[in-house]
């Protein structure tokens, strides 16, 4: 459960979310871990993102789908299935990231704030 707005709705392009989602892009919110409330059993997957440093995700030991995820390189936040919220009401994406991985036929909306890798530079740590 989420006590607070989200910080964060971005588009994924990557390698990595693509072969996770089975989809060619993921779509994530993020939340300060404060405000987020985990209820629940997950499992957890370490991977190492493009940036180099690892994402703790966690998935539903009965279906197996991501909830949510720990990336170490924005140590404050926790990053949310978008999907997995079931609400077909969320925000829309306000930035799109990896979009060098992404596929030519996938259109977003004019006003959404693209780049071609991460954007932890420019937002970390005030997302």
């Amino acid at each position: 459960m989420m006590r607070e707005p989200t910080k964060l709705v971005a588009a994924c392009h990557c390698l990595a979310c693509q072969r996770r989602t089975g989809t060619s892009f993921s779509v994530n919110a993020f939340y300060a871990t404060d405000t987020v409330a985990i209820s629940g059993a997950a499992r957890e997957f370490i991977r190492v993102a493009d940036s180099g440093r690892n994402v703790r995700m966690y998935f539903c030991p009965t279906c197996g789908s991501t909830v949510y995820w720990k990336p170490d390189a924005l140590p404050t936040m926790i990053g949310v299935a978008v999907g997995a919220l079931a609400d077909p009401n969320f925000p829309a994406p306000t930035v799109s990231i990896f979009e060098r991985y992404q596929h030519h036929w996938v259109t977003l909306a004019e006003e959404v704030e693209r780049f071609q890798a991460s954007l932890i530079q420019e937002y970390s740590p005030d997302i």
